[in-house]
């Protein structure tokens, strides 16, 4: 059985319809002919928009030339009252001097560190699940919070502040559109962003927590008993270039984009995961058999037996990316496949309509980890799979997603079987990220 897919709308629909649709979801407000187009042009009275799905293009946007297209100042507009001015929505100078501190806390070694943590997490997340019918997008919430916050601040879940600001988030994602007004207008700055009141008033909230436990974190780094965890590295980090570090102020901004991206993201490719192996017994069965290899306490030399459930979280990623949509916009005069694109215009690279398009992968709508075991897949896998997306601006934990990923699946599926609910089939919509309309609902029961 094919995974599920959204519908796409119709070829030609008005500017206010298209507006509609996508304030809704970005998904089904695009048309089929993008599955197959190397570039499609759109045009609305304020600005042009150009999606690419040309692995060359992708190429020149990511890798060649990144400081010629940065990220588009439309698609921060909505994010704004959440993440500050965090790396996620900087650009430039700033964004460098952001990268230049946080990055050396994901690098090398330092994954190894983080292991006991996320391994911690998956057992609570295995105590916590129960035979039954489960609505499983809120269980891996649960779990890829406790896995931040673990890693970042060394707490688990139920540690007060954490609880907070977990359920906080879930009322964010309730109430934030992935874009909201001003990335269709060209509105002035002093102009109000009408976010919707809820929105605004989740995220003063979760930014006052995480002000709380930053705060926090600073007085033990001064008094010397601080745990060697994430936040420390990073509130610890000099810039070498000017020897700065974060203030508290930059910290929250950054710890905030780190839940967002590290919990958010990751909730939604476990979740989708435990869909595509419940709707696939076999490869389950594969996965079960790995994960039976695995010990019961943190190895992580014992990650490398786990070949075919990583496979299965990749290929999750590309049927069901967490971020399905980036947005840039060309500095420069550009000719894109013979087309003139004056400058300002949106440059939106896609890798839910790359990592499906039909003039690049072989069945691209099937869930089949095994092609990631097969040489004719390596170009593809090269060219044309942008999950965390590439280049200088490459997610800083894209290596540290994939061992939590995998990790996380095989604890669970080592200890529960899942299977799906006949007749409820969850539809993919893009709202923070690719989560299921009204959720996923799968039944599950205890492995002998």
């Amino acid at each position: 059985m094919m995974p599920p897919k959204p519908t796409p709308r119709p070829d030609r629909v008005s500017l206010l319809q298209y507006m509609r649709l996508f304030r809704a979801d970005i998904l089904s407000a695009q048309p089929a002919r993008l599955y197959r187009a190397w570039m499609a042009e759109f045009r609305t009275p304020f600005f042009r928009s150009y999606l690419c799905n040309d692995p060359a293009l992708i190429d020149l946007v990511l890798k060649a030339r990144p400081d010629d297209f940065p990220k588009s100042n439309r698609i921060r507009e909505g994010l704004t009252p959440l993440l500050g001015n965090s790396v996620f929505v900087t650009n430039g100078e700033v964004w460098k001097r952001q990268r230049r501190i946080i990055d050396p806390a994901f690098e090398g070694g330092r994954l190894r560190d983080t292991l006991p943590a996320i391994w911690a997490a998956g057992e609570a997340a295995v105590a916590r699940l129960s035979p039954g019918v489960t609505e499983i997008e809120e269980q891996t919430s649960h779990a890829a919070a406790d896995v931040i916050f673990r890693t970042l601040f060394s707490i688990p879940i139920d540690h007060a502040i954490a609880t907070k600001v977990f359920h906080e988030f879930r009322a964010y994602q309730r109430t934030q559109p992935i874009l909201n007004l001003a990335a269709f207008l060209p509105l002035p700055r002093w102009f109000p962003r009408l976010h919707r009141h809820a929105t605004l008033r989740a995220a003063k909230t979760i930014r006052s927590l995480i002000t709380q436990l930053t705060e926090a974190r600073a007085d033990e780094i001064r008094s010397g008993t601080a745990p060697d965890d994430l936040a420390t590295k990073i509130m610890q980090t000099a810039d070498p270039q000017t020897g700065a570090r974060f203030d508290t102020a930059e910290m929250v901004d950054q710890v905030a984009i780190f839940f967002l991206a590290g919990h958010e993201t990751s909730a939604s490719a476990l979740a989708w995961a435990l869909y595509l192996l419940a709707l696939n017994p076999k490869a389950q069965d594969r996965v079960a058999t790995e994960a039976a290899t695995l010990p019961d306490s943190p190895d992580f030399a014992a990650l490398s037996q786990l070949k075919f459930t990583r496979d299965v979280f990749r290929e999750t990623l590309r049927l069901y990316p967490p971020v399905p949509m980036m947005v840039r916009e060309n500095q420069c005069p550009e000719t894109l496949r013979g087309r003139t694109v004056a400058p300002g215009a949106q440059i939106v690279l896609s890798p839910w309509h790359l990592h499906r398009h039909a003039r690049l992968w072989e069945n691209p709508d099937a869930f089949d980890p095994d092609r990631w075991s097969r040489d004719a897949n390596k170009a593809c896998a090269r060219e044309a799979y942008i999950p965390f997306s590439a280049g200088p601006r490459v997610c800083t934990g894209a290596g540290f997603a994939m061992v939590e990923g995998t990790l996380l699946l095989a604890q669970l599926i080592r200890r529960f079987r899942f299977e799906t609910i006949p007749g409820d089939v969850p539809v993919p919509v893009a709202h923070l990220t690719v989560r299921a309309k009204t959720g996923i609902r799968l039944h599950i029961s205890r492995r002998a």
